[in-house]
């Protein structure tokens, strides 16, 4: 008992420690305009067009709840992924009863992208690295027309990228915030190649499955395993990780790890970054050019999810190899 005690005593002290090297986020001040103004300055900088984000105060939106289900046996590709059914709810028990027997997975975001969406109360009332990568975050989905697989990863990368510096320039490098903010930036690097790991795993799994090697008990009881040693790895609550939790999240993560390396090979720069994908998003082939070389007739399908980001990884490798 003795040792328990001075074990929670050392882990309270070093989390301690660790809160005094890098600090948690401040909550979003009453100047969250003056910090809009200047982080759209910065966007600027790194050749971002303006957008029609957050022009106006939420009234009566403070977030917006969505609930998505999908049946156990499958594994969805990603948040496109037919095999998930999105509705329309209110709240999180709504979701949870129209799911039941199948994967739910429910939260509440602060912002809706490509929508102009609005400044929201859980935005103002959040914490100030949230509402840094909520506004570039939001803001580069406005600037590309890539497939969501690659373009929710991308904007990931380049908002943790741009916030880091965006936050030394502001509040310098051994302020409490930008180290703060540095680190919800790593820490959300490091989840989005986690989460790879934990889905390709279960990806194996259901490949099995689909070969008959095991039957559905085994699938299920095998992936449990999976989920209940992936939670702590994944930042997730125990017992919320599910099928369509991981598909969602890997929509944001299958390529962040090589748009990570094209970011590395163009100087680490957020402003080349950007520049460089812009003219991607030009020359990439059309959806009906890809439906046509893979013979897809369907654009909602997986085949077509899978055949669209290929072909666009394989424009950003010859793009990277002709820059040079």
């Amino acid at each position: 008992m003795v040792v328990v005690a001075l074990l929670a005593v050392f882990a309270a002290g070093c989390s301690q420690i660790r809160e005094l090297i890098t600090p948690s986020a401040p909550g979003v001040t009453g100047e969250w305009a003056i910090l809009l103004k200047e982080i759209r300055n910065y966007e600027s900088s790194i050749g971002f067009a303006g957008t029609d984000n957050f022009v106006v105060v939420a009234q009566e939106q403070h977030e917006y709840p969505i609930c998505g289900h999908a049946p156990r046996l499958t594994l969805p590709y990603s948040y496109e992924d037919p095999a998930i059914e999105w509705l329309e709810v209110e709240t999180e028990a709504e979701c949870l009863t129209r799911g039941q027997g199948l994967d739910t997975y429910f939260r509440a975001v602060e912002a809706w992208g490509e929508v102009g969406t609005p400044i929201t109360g859980s935005m103002i009332s959040g914490k100030l690295d949230r509402f840094l990568y909520l506004v570039i975050h939001e803001d580069c989905h406005d600037q590309f027309e890539l497939p969501y697989g690659i373009e929710e990863a991308l904007c990931d990368l380049i908002t943790h990228k741009a916030m880091a510096v965006f936050s030394e320039k502001k509040y310098g490098a051994y302020a409490g915030e930008h180290r703060a903010i540095r680190r919800y930036a790593e820490t959300q690097s490091r989840l989005a190649r986690a989460t790879v790991v934990y889905y390709d795993r279960l990806a194996a799994l259901y490949a099995r499955h689909t070969r008959n090697e095991i039957p559905s008990e085994a699938l299920l009881r095998e992936r449990a395993a999976i989920f209940k040693s992936a939670e702590k790895p994944l930042a997730w609550t125990q017992g919320e990780l599910n099928n369509v939790g991981i598909a969602y999240h890997m929509t944001y993560s299958r390529h962040y790890p090589f748009l990570e390396t094209v970011f590395d090979a163009l100087g680490r720069d957020p402003a080349r970054t950007v520049a460089f994908f812009r003219q991607v998003d030009k020359i990439k082939p059309s959806r009906e050019a890809v439906m046509k070389r893979h013979r897809v007739v369907d654009d909602k399908s997986v085949e077509f999810l899978r055949a669209y980001e290929a072909v666009v990884v394989e424009t950003i490798r010859k793009a990277l190899l002709e820059s040079r």
